[in-house]
């Protein structure tokens, strides 16, 4: 496996340099404590990456106010409790993106994070506890217990609540098999498993953040 050290001058080559790379790095994600968000703007921002997937970012954001409006600003009691004519107010609303199955992830997502609360005194604090060196455990969880929020949709949640995190974008997942991690998809538990390992032992190495080593990856490889 590369020495992270290597990777990173990949990635200086590619952008121009150390100086150059550092700039690009500049971080616009949140800088906050997850522990001490509302429940409501987890939901929010699970809801937004949601209705991004597979769709234009920009399209969803410019419209986001609308959802906000539409969902009662991701209240977690009042959409866990959606009712039918709820949705079918959600599918005429042209405020928002109608749908079908998205508009009933908001409810099942805010449904996995009230039993969140129960369970842990908020999701907040779930989330905002769980430790970057097991992201792979936490992103099971979102999986089997949320909706709609496998793969990179609840990865780039994570990234935007604040979570210092990888993200297996196709240039992250190209770099890890010219690094020696994987020789195959990225998908599988076994492969996100020496996923993990590796950027722990590159974190261990160089004191970068997970944040910033995803980026690094992905840098050193096309974007």
């Amino acid at each position: 496996m590369q020495r992270f050290e290597d990777i990173r001058k990949m990635a200086e080559d590619r952008k121009g340099g150390a100086d150059a790379l550092e700039t690009m790095l500049v971080d616009d994600t949140p800088k906050q404590d997850i522990g001490a968000l509302s429940d409501d703007r987890i939901l929010s921002e699970f809801s937004k990456r949601v209705f991004q997937a597979g769709f234009n970012w920009s399209v969803v954001e410019n419209k986001w106010p609308g959802f906000e409006e539409a969902f009662h600003k991701f209240d977690i009691g009042r959409n866990a409790m959606m009712f039918d004519e709820d949705l079918d107010a959600h599918l005429k609303n042209t405020a928002i993106v109608r749908h079908a199955k998205k508009i009933l992830s908001v409810r099942d997502n805010a449904i996995f994070l009230s039993d969140l609360a129960q369970e842990h005194g908020s999701a907040a604090k779930f989330f905002g506890d769980w430790p970057s060196s097991d992201l792979v455990g936490l992103w099971d969880v979102m999986k089997k217990r949320g909706n709609r929020l496998g793969g990179t949709t609840g990865q780039y949640a994570l990234r935007f609540m604040g979570k210092d995190c990888f993200i297996l974008s196709r240039a992250v997942a190209n770099a890890l098999a010219r690094a020696g991690v994987v020789d195959g998809p990225t998908t599988s538990k076994t492969a996100q498993r020496k996923i993990q390992d590796a950027f722990n032992t590159w974190a261990d190495e160089s004191g970068e953040s997970y944040t910033r080593m995803s980026r690094i990856l992905a840098m050193s490889i096309g974007d």
